[in-house]
C-alpha cells in the first residue's frame, strides 16, 4: 500500500507543531509556507520598535526539521484546494497531492470594510511588516532631524498613532513611547525625541478588554505614565495620507499603525467552507471541516467552539490544536484508539506595556508591575524554538534593562 501523505499549510505555530507530533510516524510529511522560517510572533513587535533583531525571534523551518526524516519543507504560496482530487494548488502552478490536510495559514488584519486604509496603516503581522514598520519609526525621526526648522513638519513626522488597544496595540504604543522618551532622547541635535506624541485609538470602552478591569485600569495607567495619549470609545472614521480622523478630529502623523480587528486567511473561500463572521473555517470537535474527509483547521484559521465559545486567536490554542491533531493521525495511521475530541487549556493571558510594566493573568493569579513583567519574560524566553535564540534575547534584554538602549536601530536608506 502507497504510503500516505499529510500536507501541512502554514509553518506557524499549528502547522510546526503538527508537523512535529508527526515526527516518526508512517507517513510522508510536507510543510508548506510563503516563507522559509518560523516566526516568533508574540516578539514581532520589538523587531519593529528595534529591540530585537530579525533573526532573534526567526528561525529556518528546516533547520527545526532538520532531524525529521520524514518531513519535507516546501517555500510557496498556496492559492488554493481541491477537495476531490485532493491536491492543493500554489502560486508557481505546482500542485501538491495530499491524503490528510491542514490548513494552519492564521489571520491578517481587517479593517473593517475599509481596504483602502492599508495605503495608510501599517499592520503587524509579518517579519517584513516589522522590518518596514522599523524603517519608518526610525526613518520618522531622521526626517524629523532633517526639517528641525520647521516646527509643524517635526511635529507631524513625530505622531504616532496605534489604533487598537489589545495586547498588540498596547505593547506597541508603549515601546514607541519609551523608545523615543529613554533612548533616542540624546541622539538627536535638532529635535527633542522625547516630545514626540504615541496615541493608542480604542473603540471599546478600555484597553486590554480580555483582562480584567482592574488589569485593565493598571495597563492604561502605565501608559500614560509613559506619555501615551489613551483615547477609549473613540472610533477611527478615516485614514487618508497621513491623517487619521477620529471622532471628528484629523490628527495629522508619520506613522499609523494598525492592530484593530483580525480576519481569517482564505482558507474557507478554497474549500467552499462555511466560515465563522471573520471568515475562519468552521471545524468539529477533532477539527475537521465539515463535508470535506481528511482536511482539518488549526489556529487563526479554525473557528472552534468550546463550551460554546469560540477559542481565541492565541499563539497557544493553534499550539495545543497541532499537537492533538498530530497525535490524532498518528492513532489512525497505526489502528489505535483516537484521543478524546480536543480541549484547549488556558494558561493564561499577558501583555507588556514597557520597562517592568505587565499586566498577567495566570489561572486564579493577577499580576501586575515588575512581577508580571518578570514572569512575561520568563514565558516568552521558554516559548522561544530554540536555545540561541533564548540566549541572545535575554543577552538584548539584559543589556537594554541597565542601559534603556535598542541594538537594531539600523537604518539603509530613508522611507
Amino acid at each position: 500500500m502507497a504510503r500516505k501523505t499529510v500536507v501541512i499549510v502554514g509553518a506557524g505555530f499549528g502547522g510546526l507543531a503538527a508537523a512535529k507530533a508527526l515526527k516518526g510516524a508512517d507517513v510522508d510529511v510536507i510543510l508548506i509556507d510563503r516563507t522559509n522560517h518560523h516566526l516568533f510572533q508574540p516578539l514581532l513587535y520589538q523587531v519593529a520598535t528595534a529591540a530585537l533583531s530579525p533573526a532573534d525571534i526567526a528561525t529556518a523551518t528546516r533547520t527545526l526539521l532538520r532531524r525529521q526524516p520524514n518531513a519535507t519543507t516546501l517555500m510557496g504560496e498556496v492559492t488554493g484546494v481541491d477537495a476531490e482530487a485532493k491536491t492543493v494548488s500554489l502560486a508557481d502552478g505546482t500542485t501538491i497531492a495530499w491524503d490528510w490536510l491542514i490548513l494552519a495559514t492564521g489571520a491578517a488584519y481587517s479593517f473593517f470594510g475599509h481596504p483602502e486604509w492599508a495605503e495608510d496603516a501599517q499592520v503587524l503581522k509579518s517579519m517584513e511588516d516589522a522590518l518596514d514598520i522599523r524603517r519608518r519609526l526610525l526613518g520618522a525621526f531622521e526626517r524629523a532631524e532633517l526639517a528641525g526648522d520647521d516646527p509643524d513638519e517635526v511635529r507631524r513626522l513625530t505622531t504616532f498613532v496605534v489604533v487598537g488597544a489589545g495586547p498588540t496595540g498596547v505593547e506597541t504604543a508603549g515601546t514607541i513611547a519609551e523608545m523615543s522618551r529613554q533612548t533616542l532622547r540624546r541622539d538627536f541635535r535638532r529635535i527633542d525625541p522625547t516630545k514626540a506624541r504615541v496615541i493608542l485609538f480604542e473603540a471599546g470602552p478600555r484597553v486590554l478588554t480580555a483582562f480584567t478591569e482592574p488589569l485593565s485600569a493598571y495597563a492604561e495607567r502605565a501608559l500614560e505614565e509613559l506619555g501615551v495619549e489613551v483615547r477609549t470609545d473613540t472610533m477611527v472614521e478615516a485614514i487618508s495620507d497621513g491623517v487619521v480622523r477620529a471622532n471628528g478630529e484629523d490628527i495629522e502623523a508619520g506613522v499609523v499603525l494598525w492592530s484593530a480587528g483580525v480576519a481569517a486567511r482564505p482558507a474557507a473561500q478554497w474549500l467552499g467552507a462555511a466560515a465563522a463572521r471573520n471568515g475562519a473555517v468552521v471545524v468539529r470537535p477533532d477539527c475537521s471541516v465539515d463535508g470535506f474527509e481528511g482536511v482539518f483547521a488549526i489556529g487563526d484559521v479554525a473557528s472552534y467552539a468550546m463550551d460554546g465559545k469560540p477559542l481565541p486567536g492565541l499563539a497557544p490554542v493553534a499550539k495545543q490544536q497541532g499537537m492533538w491533531l498530530g497525535k490524532l493521525i498518528r492513532a489512525r495511521l497505526e489502528g489505535r484508539p483516537e484521543p478524546a475530541p480536543f480541549r484547549y487549556r488556558d494558561w493564561g493571558t499577558m501583555a507588556v506595556i514597557g520597562r517592568s510594566r505587565a499586566v498577567a493573568m495566570l489561572g486564579g493569579l493577577r499580576m501586575t508591575g515588575l512581577l508580571a513583567w518578570l514572569a512575561w519574560s520568563m514565558v516568552h524566553l521558554m516559548l522561544l524554538i530554540d536555545f540561541r535564540s533564548r540566549l541572545t534575547v535575554y543577552v538584548n534584554w539584559t543589556w537594554a534593562w541597565f542601559t534603556q538602549g535598542r541594538g537594531a536601530r539600523l537604518l539603509a536608506r530613508l522611507p
